[in-house]
Protein backbone atom coordinates (compact mmCIF):
# COMPACT_ATOMS: atom_id res chain seq x y z
CA UNK A 1 0.00 0.00 0.00
CA UNK A 2 1.16 3.41 -0.75
CA UNK A 3 1.40 6.14 1.77
CA UNK A 4 0.69 9.49 0.74
CA UNK A 5 2.82 11.86 2.19
CA UNK A 6 0.53 14.71 4.70
CA UNK A 7 1.15 18.75 3.77
CA UNK A 8 0.44 21.22 5.83
CA UNK A 9 -1.35 24.16 4.42
CA UNK A 10 -0.89 28.21 5.91
CA UNK A 11 -4.46 28.95 6.93
CA UNK A 12 -5.12 31.23 3.77
CA UNK A 13 -3.69 28.25 1.69
CA UNK A 14 -5.98 25.88 3.76
CA UNK A 15 -9.37 28.40 2.97
CA UNK A 16 -8.56 28.11 -0.60
CA UNK A 17 -8.10 24.70 -0.60
CA UNK A 18 -11.49 23.90 1.00
CA UNK A 19 -13.22 26.29 -1.00
CA UNK A 20 -11.75 24.99 -4.20
CA UNK A 21 -12.87 21.56 -2.85
CA UNK A 22 -16.58 22.61 -1.53
CA UNK A 23 -17.13 24.27 -5.23
CA UNK A 24 -15.44 21.23 -6.86
CA UNK A 25 -18.23 19.13 -4.68
CA UNK A 26 -20.96 21.65 -5.33
CA UNK A 27 -20.44 21.33 -8.99
CA UNK A 28 -20.81 17.80 -9.31
CA UNK A 29 -23.97 17.86 -7.27
CA UNK A 30 -25.53 20.53 -9.69
CA UNK A 31 -24.21 18.29 -12.70
CA UNK A 32 -26.16 18.84 -14.76
CA UNK A 33 -26.74 22.13 -15.93
CA UNK A 34 -26.88 21.87 -19.73
CA UNK A 35 -27.64 19.54 -22.38
CA UNK A 36 -25.91 15.92 -22.75
CA UNK A 37 -24.29 14.81 -25.92
CA UNK A 38 -23.92 11.45 -26.61
CA UNK A 39 -22.29 10.38 -29.58
CA UNK A 40 -23.40 7.34 -31.89
CA UNK A 41 -20.21 6.89 -34.02
CA UNK A 42 -22.39 5.68 -37.04
CA UNK A 43 -25.14 6.36 -39.49
CA UNK A 44 -28.91 7.14 -37.44
CA UNK A 45 -31.42 4.60 -38.35
CA UNK A 46 -29.47 1.71 -36.47
CA UNK A 47 -30.44 -0.01 -33.50
CA UNK A 48 -28.43 2.06 -30.73
CA UNK A 49 -29.92 5.25 -32.75
CA UNK A 50 -33.48 3.90 -32.56
CA UNK A 51 -32.93 2.54 -29.05
CA UNK A 52 -31.68 5.81 -28.00
CA UNK A 53 -34.18 8.23 -29.00
CA UNK A 54 -37.01 5.63 -27.80
CA UNK A 55 -35.13 6.39 -23.94
CA UNK A 56 -34.23 9.84 -24.06
CA UNK A 57 -37.92 11.41 -23.57
CA UNK A 58 -37.32 9.24 -20.07
CA UNK A 59 -34.21 10.35 -19.70
CA UNK A 60 -34.45 13.96 -20.39
CA UNK A 61 -37.17 13.49 -17.93
CA UNK A 62 -35.42 12.25 -15.19
CA UNK A 63 -32.00 14.76 -15.86
CA UNK A 64 -33.88 17.75 -16.39
CA UNK A 65 -31.96 18.23 -19.45
CA UNK A 66 -31.98 17.77 -23.25
CA UNK A 67 -30.28 15.02 -24.69
CA UNK A 68 -28.57 15.81 -27.85
CA UNK A 69 -27.84 12.67 -30.07
CA UNK A 70 -25.24 13.64 -32.78
CA UNK A 71 -24.30 11.05 -35.31
CA UNK A 72 -20.95 10.82 -36.01
CA UNK A 73 -20.63 8.13 -38.73
CA UNK A 74 -16.97 7.06 -40.35
CA UNK A 75 -13.66 4.73 -40.02
CA UNK A 76 -16.09 2.02 -38.60
CA UNK A 77 -16.62 4.25 -35.70
CA UNK A 78 -13.17 5.15 -34.94
CA UNK A 79 -13.69 9.02 -35.77
CA UNK A 80 -17.02 9.42 -33.44
CA UNK A 81 -15.05 7.62 -30.70
CA UNK A 82 -12.33 9.66 -30.78
CA UNK A 83 -13.99 12.76 -30.84
CA UNK A 84 -15.62 11.55 -27.19
CA UNK A 85 -11.70 10.43 -26.13
CA UNK A 86 -10.74 14.05 -26.55
CA UNK A 87 -13.67 15.45 -24.98
CA UNK A 88 -13.90 17.34 -21.14
CA UNK A 89 -14.04 14.65 -18.80
CA UNK A 90 -17.34 16.17 -17.82
CA UNK A 91 -20.37 14.28 -18.31
CA UNK A 92 -21.18 16.68 -21.09
CA UNK A 93 -20.41 14.42 -23.79
CA UNK A 94 -20.61 10.79 -24.18
CA UNK A 95 -20.06 7.82 -26.32
CA UNK A 96 -22.66 5.24 -27.20
CA UNK A 97 -20.88 2.64 -29.08
CA UNK A 98 -21.03 -0.75 -30.43
CA UNK A 99 -18.40 -3.79 -29.25
CA UNK A 100 -16.05 -3.11 -32.24
CA UNK A 101 -15.42 0.41 -30.37
CA UNK A 102 -14.56 -1.10 -26.76
CA UNK A 103 -13.41 -4.49 -27.83
CA UNK A 104 -12.74 -5.00 -31.39
CA UNK A 105 -11.11 -2.41 -33.35
CA UNK A 106 -7.84 -1.63 -31.13
CA UNK A 107 -6.55 -4.96 -32.60
CA UNK A 108 -7.51 -4.51 -36.06
CA UNK A 109 -6.55 -1.33 -37.03
CA UNK A 110 -3.01 -0.36 -37.05
CA UNK A 111 -3.34 3.33 -35.38
CA UNK A 112 -6.50 4.71 -34.29
CA UNK A 113 -4.98 7.55 -32.81
CA UNK A 114 -5.90 6.75 -29.04
CA UNK A 115 -6.39 3.25 -27.07
CA UNK A 116 -9.97 2.83 -26.18
CA UNK A 117 -9.17 0.81 -22.77
CA UNK A 118 -7.54 3.84 -21.36
CA UNK A 119 -9.74 6.79 -22.91
CA UNK A 120 -13.00 5.90 -21.68
CA UNK A 121 -14.88 5.37 -18.64
CA UNK A 122 -17.59 2.76 -18.79
CA UNK A 123 -20.97 3.51 -17.79
CA UNK A 124 -23.24 0.63 -18.38
CA UNK A 125 -23.89 -1.62 -21.57
CA UNK A 126 -26.90 -0.48 -22.81
CA UNK A 127 -28.50 -3.09 -25.09
CA UNK A 128 -27.43 -6.57 -26.61
CA UNK A 129 -28.34 -6.88 -29.83
CA UNK A 130 -27.94 -10.78 -30.27
CA UNK A 131 -26.54 -12.43 -33.47
CA UNK A 132 -29.23 -14.52 -35.54
CA UNK A 133 -27.42 -17.79 -37.94
CA UNK A 134 -29.34 -16.49 -40.64
CA UNK A 135 -29.44 -18.67 -43.95
CA UNK A 136 -30.63 -18.53 -47.37
CA UNK A 137 -33.74 -19.96 -47.76
CA UNK A 138 -32.44 -22.30 -50.83
CA UNK A 139 -29.98 -23.64 -48.41
CA UNK A 140 -31.25 -27.14 -47.58
CA UNK A 141 -31.20 -26.67 -44.10
CA UNK A 142 -33.89 -26.24 -41.74
CA UNK A 143 -32.09 -26.51 -38.54
CA UNK A 144 -28.18 -25.68 -37.48
CA UNK A 145 -26.99 -29.59 -37.11
CA UNK A 146 -28.21 -29.88 -40.92
CA UNK A 147 -26.71 -26.68 -41.77
CA UNK A 148 -23.38 -27.82 -39.95
CA UNK A 149 -23.54 -30.98 -41.73
CA UNK A 150 -24.19 -29.36 -45.01
CA UNK A 151 -21.32 -26.72 -45.09
CA UNK A 152 -18.68 -29.45 -43.84
CA UNK A 153 -19.71 -31.52 -46.29
CA UNK A 154 -19.26 -27.94 -48.92
CA UNK A 155 -15.66 -27.08 -47.25
CA UNK A 156 -14.57 -24.00 -49.63
CA UNK A 157 -17.63 -23.87 -51.32
CA UNK A 158 -19.92 -21.41 -49.03
CA UNK A 159 -19.88 -17.67 -48.58
CA UNK A 160 -20.91 -15.72 -45.73
CA UNK A 161 -20.88 -12.27 -45.53
CA UNK A 162 -20.67 -9.25 -43.08
CA UNK A 163 -20.65 -5.25 -43.10
CA UNK A 164 -17.54 -5.26 -43.36
CA UNK A 165 -13.76 -6.41 -42.11
CA UNK A 166 -13.38 -6.46 -38.35
CA UNK A 167 -16.87 -6.12 -37.67
CA UNK A 168 -18.35 -8.71 -34.97
CA UNK A 169 -20.29 -10.33 -37.74
CA UNK A 170 -17.09 -10.76 -39.67
CA UNK A 171 -15.22 -11.94 -37.10
CA UNK A 172 -18.03 -14.44 -34.99
CA UNK A 173 -18.51 -15.97 -39.13
CA UNK A 174 -14.86 -16.55 -38.96
CA UNK A 175 -14.84 -18.10 -36.23
CA UNK A 176 -18.26 -20.46 -36.93
CA UNK A 177 -16.77 -21.39 -39.98
CA UNK A 178 -13.41 -22.87 -38.30
CA UNK A 179 -15.03 -24.88 -36.11
CA UNK A 180 -17.35 -26.50 -38.14
CA UNK A 181 -14.29 -27.10 -40.53
CA UNK A 182 -16.36 -24.69 -43.59
CA UNK A 183 -13.71 -22.91 -44.87
CA UNK A 184 -16.42 -20.77 -45.75
CA UNK A 185 -15.06 -17.39 -48.17
CA UNK A 186 -15.69 -13.80 -46.17
CA UNK A 187 -17.84 -11.50 -48.33
CA UNK A 188 -17.06 -7.97 -47.20
CA UNK A 189 -20.20 -5.41 -47.83
CA UNK A 190 -20.47 -1.87 -47.44
CA UNK A 191 -22.68 -2.13 -44.14
CA UNK A 192 -25.13 -4.13 -42.90
CA UNK A 193 -28.37 -3.48 -46.16
CA UNK A 194 -25.99 -4.65 -48.57
CA UNK A 195 -25.39 -7.82 -46.54
CA UNK A 196 -28.53 -8.74 -46.40
CA UNK A 197 -29.35 -8.30 -49.77
CA UNK A 198 -26.38 -10.60 -51.14
CA UNK A 199 -27.93 -13.34 -48.60
CA UNK A 200 -31.46 -13.10 -50.08
CA UNK A 201 -29.75 -13.31 -53.60
CA UNK A 202 -27.68 -16.01 -52.36
CA UNK A 203 -24.70 -14.54 -53.04
CA UNK A 204 -23.86 -15.49 -49.28
CA UNK A 205 -25.65 -18.61 -47.55
CA UNK A 206 -24.67 -17.64 -44.11
CA UNK A 207 -25.06 -14.27 -42.39
CA UNK A 208 -24.70 -13.51 -38.52
CA UNK A 209 -26.98 -10.23 -38.11
CA UNK A 210 -29.84 -8.90 -35.85
CA UNK A 211 -33.50 -9.87 -36.19
CA UNK A 212 -34.70 -6.58 -36.85
CA UNK A 213 -32.50 -5.75 -39.94
CA UNK A 214 -33.86 -9.06 -41.48
CA UNK A 215 -37.32 -9.66 -39.99
CA UNK A 216 -39.16 -8.33 -43.62
CA UNK A 217 -37.13 -11.10 -45.46
CA UNK A 218 -37.92 -13.86 -42.74
CA UNK A 219 -41.58 -13.15 -43.08
CA UNK A 220 -41.78 -13.49 -46.97
CA UNK A 221 -39.18 -16.93 -46.18
CA UNK A 222 -36.31 -15.60 -48.10
CA UNK A 223 -34.32 -16.58 -45.50
CA UNK A 224 -34.32 -18.78 -42.56
CA UNK A 225 -33.48 -18.32 -38.98
CA UNK A 226 -31.54 -21.54 -37.45
CA UNK A 227 -30.63 -19.99 -33.82
CA UNK A 228 -29.89 -16.73 -31.86
CA UNK A 229 -26.90 -16.30 -29.77
CA UNK A 230 -29.06 -15.73 -26.01
CA UNK A 231 -29.35 -16.88 -23.15
CA UNK A 232 -33.09 -17.31 -23.35
CA UNK A 233 -35.13 -17.31 -26.76
CA UNK A 234 -36.16 -13.45 -28.14
CA UNK A 235 -39.88 -13.17 -27.77
CA UNK A 236 -40.31 -11.61 -31.40
CA UNK A 237 -38.62 -15.45 -32.10
CA UNK A 238 -39.78 -17.85 -30.17
CA UNK A 239 -40.00 -20.58 -32.68
CA UNK A 240 -36.06 -20.38 -32.91
CA UNK A 241 -34.16 -22.57 -30.37
CA UNK A 242 -30.75 -20.20 -28.52
CA UNK A 243 -27.39 -21.32 -29.68
CA UNK A 244 -27.33 -23.91 -26.39
CA UNK A 245 -30.55 -25.28 -27.70
CA UNK A 246 -29.33 -25.85 -31.22
CA UNK A 247 -25.91 -27.06 -30.18
CA UNK A 248 -24.15 -24.13 -31.75
CA UNK A 249 -20.03 -24.27 -30.96
CA UNK A 250 -19.95 -21.01 -28.25
CA UNK A 251 -17.86 -18.39 -30.77
CA UNK A 252 -20.31 -16.18 -31.77
CA UNK A 253 -20.35 -13.27 -29.92
CA UNK A 254 -22.91 -10.88 -30.78
CA UNK A 255 -23.06 -7.24 -31.27
CA UNK A 256 -23.74 -5.04 -27.82
CA UNK A 257 -24.16 -1.39 -27.17
CA UNK A 258 -22.76 0.55 -24.37
CA UNK A 259 -22.29 3.92 -23.01
CA UNK A 260 -19.01 5.29 -21.89
CA UNK A 261 -17.46 9.14 -20.73
CA UNK A 262 -14.20 10.07 -21.65
CA UNK A 263 -11.58 8.85 -18.88
CA UNK A 264 -11.88 11.21 -15.66
CA UNK A 265 -15.25 12.04 -15.78
CA UNK A 266 -15.92 12.21 -11.75
CA UNK A 267 -17.40 8.97 -10.25
CA UNK A 268 -20.87 10.72 -9.04
CA UNK A 269 -21.67 12.01 -12.75
CA UNK A 270 -20.46 8.15 -14.02
CA UNK A 271 -22.95 6.38 -11.65
CA UNK A 272 -26.16 8.90 -11.60
CA UNK A 273 -25.61 8.10 -15.61
CA UNK A 274 -25.72 4.18 -14.75
CA UNK A 275 -29.14 4.94 -12.30
CA UNK A 276 -30.64 6.45 -15.23
CA UNK A 277 -30.25 4.66 -17.96
CA UNK A 278 -31.33 1.72 -15.98
CA UNK A 279 -34.35 2.81 -14.59
CA UNK A 280 -35.12 4.13 -18.44
CA UNK A 281 -34.52 0.28 -19.38
CA UNK A 282 -36.99 -0.82 -16.87
CA UNK A 283 -39.88 1.24 -18.64
CA UNK A 284 -42.56 -1.27 -19.91
CA UNK A 285 -42.54 1.43 -23.29
CA UNK A 286 -39.19 0.50 -23.41
CA UNK A 287 -38.85 -3.01 -22.46
CA UNK A 288 -41.85 -3.79 -25.68
CA UNK A 289 -40.22 -2.02 -27.93
CA UNK A 290 -36.69 -3.88 -27.36
CA UNK A 291 -38.79 -7.27 -27.23
CA UNK A 292 -40.52 -6.60 -30.54
CA UNK A 293 -36.96 -5.60 -32.04
CA UNK A 294 -35.00 -8.50 -31.10
CA UNK A 295 -32.96 -6.36 -28.57
CA UNK A 296 -32.27 -7.52 -24.67
CA UNK A 297 -32.03 -4.54 -22.37
CA UNK A 298 -28.20 -3.85 -20.59
CA UNK A 299 -27.95 -2.09 -17.35
CA UNK A 300 -24.84 -3.53 -15.51
CA UNK A 301 -22.85 -1.21 -13.38
CA UNK A 302 -19.77 0.61 -14.36
CA UNK A 303 -17.42 -1.89 -12.58
CA UNK A 304 -19.60 -4.76 -14.20
CA UNK A 305 -19.57 -3.60 -17.57
CA UNK A 306 -15.97 -2.79 -17.68
CA UNK A 307 -14.81 -6.24 -16.49
CA UNK A 308 -16.98 -7.29 -19.80
CA UNK A 309 -15.15 -5.18 -22.17
CA UNK A 310 -12.20 -6.64 -20.48
CA UNK A 311 -13.02 -10.35 -21.02
CA UNK A 312 -14.26 -10.04 -24.17
CA UNK A 313 -11.61 -8.24 -25.47
CA UNK A 314 -9.32 -10.48 -24.76
CA UNK A 315 -11.54 -13.30 -26.76
CA UNK A 316 -11.21 -10.81 -30.03
CA UNK A 317 -8.05 -10.44 -29.95
CA UNK A 318 -7.70 -13.81 -30.40
CA UNK A 319 -10.08 -14.32 -33.28
CA UNK A 320 -8.88 -11.20 -34.77
CA UNK A 321 -5.32 -13.21 -34.81
CA UNK A 322 -7.01 -16.22 -35.98
CA UNK A 323 -8.25 -14.77 -38.90
CA UNK A 324 -5.32 -12.20 -39.83
CA UNK A 325 -7.41 -9.45 -40.06
CA UNK A 326 -5.31 -5.92 -40.16
CA UNK A 327 -6.44 -2.49 -41.57
CA UNK A 328 -4.77 0.70 -41.77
Amino acid sequence: MTTRPLFFLPPLAAATTLFALAWSVGAQAAWPEKPIRIVIPYAAGGSADNALRKMAPLLQGRLGQPIVIENRAGAAGNIGAHEVARAAADGYTLLLGATNNFAINQFVYANMGFDPRQAFAPITRVLDVPSVLFTNSAVPASTYAEFARYAASHRGDLNYGSPGLGTAPHLSGFALSESLGADMRHIAYKGAPPAMMGLVANDIQMFLGSYSAMSAQLAAGRVRALAVMANARLPALPEVPTSREAGVPDVVLSNWWGLAAPAGTPAPVIERLASEFRTALSDPGVKSYFDAQGFIAGGNTPAAFAGQIESEARIWRDIVARSKTKLD
